[in-house]
């Protein structure tokens, strides 16, 4: 792929997608199927460095927007960057602010919760949570408004102005450091509309090229970039994505926003999806993790995974 990032699959599984490979890195090699642990503001709870070098941990993914608000995206490239910052040389993947589009809008909008309720139709309780409250007078407001061209936030700290285009996205993460990079996206919500994902999916998709053009102007020589493939749980807007990001040059491919209304549904978006993505590049699936979902979702076809 490169001399900074490459991908090989050694092995696939005749029965299933599952495969199994290594992505080589400037910082390491990752033994492909893998589970990058959250460290959202440069630390995962409760562990340390050296707790996750014994646990074997070969990646970590930290989070743009919480680390843009504090200590400040220059702050940490000033002190030498995510490695030197967190004590950790291995890997790192920064997401872009792309989830923060959706727990800081939609999440709140619709009240569905950023963890446990990503899938409101799991059980009773979360079906309940999973009612839009946009009709509610006293409902939460939203924390971000979205735009064609990027997305200004309301800090949840203070109440600051924060602004994210895709340009801005890549600059704070090549500032960062990662490894990775992702692209700046709509993450939606799974109580969208049909048009209103199309609607953000067409912007998703131009996001992306711009992501692309401001990775090739300012990106450190280590960093490979992620493209996202959105569209809901909607078969025609995932199958035009994956073909849309999928044509585009990133190193890699991840697969988020909204994954439907249960896990049967994700197992289905993927089963749309992979078919369509470059089999040459890595897939990285969004904040899914759980045990159960790793096997399920390994035998898709799916080589990454975080979930917090």
């Amino acid at each position: 792929m490169s001399d900074y990032f490459d991908f090989k699959i050694y092995a696939r599984d005749p029965h299933s997608r599952a495969r199994v490979g290594v992505i080589s890195t400037a910082h390491g090699d990752i033994d492909t199927p893998a589970f990058m642990p959250v460290a959202t503001q440069a630390s995962v709870k409760g562990l340390s460095s050296e707790d996750l070098l014994a646990l074997d941990v070969q990646l970590l993914i930290a989070n743009t927007y919480h680390l843009a608000l504090r200590p400040g995206a220059q702050n940490i490239a000033h002190l030498g960057g995510l490695h030197r910052f967190m004590n950790w040389q291995r890997v790192i993947s920064t997401d872009s602010g792309g989830f923060q589009v959706f727990s800081l809008g939609a999440a709140i909008r619709d009240g569905v919760g950023k963890i446990a309720d990503i899938f409101p139709d799991e059980d009773e309780n979360r079906r309940r949570r999973g009612t839009p409250l946009s009709s509610d007078p006293n409902a939460p407001v939203p924390l971000c408004k979205i735009d064609n061209d990027g997305v200004t936030f309301s800090s949840h700290l203070d109440g600051a102005r924060i602004r994210l285009t895709p340009e801005r996205s890549l600059e704070l993460q090549h500032q960062l450091g990662a490894d990775f990079v992702l692209a700046f996206d709509e993450c939606t919500s799974p109580l969208d509309s049909y048009e209103y994902t199309r609607e953000a999916l067409a912007r998703t998709h131009r996001w992306a090229e711009r992501c692309l053009e401001q990775h090739r102007q300012t990106r450190r020589e280590h960093q490979a970039i992620f493209g996202i493939v959105q569209g809901g749980a909607y078969r025609d807007l995932r199958e035009e994505s994956a073909a849309f990001i999928g044509g585009l040059p990133f190193d890699a491919l991840a697969i988020g926003g909204s994954l439907g209304r249960s896990k049967t549904d994700m197992h289905a978006i993927l089963d749309w999806t992979i078919p369509r993505l470059p089999e040459e590049k890595p897939r990285h699936l969004l904040g899914i993790g759980e045990p159960e979902d790793i096997i399920e979702c390994v035998q898709r076809g799916i080589d990454l995974f975080d979930c917090a």
